[in-house]
């Protein structure tokens, strides 16, 4: 009697990937909020909030780029989704970077920008985040 055991083939991000992931979604998401509240009142509090989520999410982000680039050359059949993935990071951390340094304006300056930038960077965020977790298959089922 000879037993074999196959392990499931895992294609989906890695633990430290997906909490990477996980957590640039709602920096970037309460950048845009504390944007729209700064809209709304025009208390500098909340701009300086937008800024350091928006520091935050760019460090969550690119260290989830990094593993993405890993993660190009680990599929082997997935290829394609995962450097649409990569590009999609790629394209959230730039813009990211861009409303960075529009924040760094001061508070009457970055309004209608850093409103806009927020916005965007909060549904590539998301979109990204849906595609590192939905899309992939796990457990090697198809």
């Amino acid at each position: 009697m000879i037993a074999t055991a196959e392990r499931p083939v895992r294609s989906g991000p890695n633990p430290l990937h997906g909490m990477l992931l996980a957590g640039a979604f709602p920096l970037f998401l309460g950048a845009a909020l504390s944007d729209y509240a700064y809209s709304t009142t025009y208390q500098i509090q909340w701009s300086h909030f937008a800024s350091w989520l928006i520091a935050g999410g760019l460090v969550f982000c690119g260290l989830a780029l990094i593993c993405a680039l890993i993660g190009i050359f680990r599929s082997a059949g997935r290829r394609g989704l995962s450097v649409v993935y990569f590009l999609l990071l790629l394209v959230t951390w730039g813009l990211g970077f861009v409303n960075a340094l529009v924040h760094a304006r001061d508070a009457w300056g970055m309004m209608p920008t850093g409103l806009t930038l927020s916005i965007a960077i909060a549904v590539l965020s998301f979109i990204a985040v849906w595609i590192g977790f939905i899309s992939r298959k796990r457990g090697g089922q198809s």
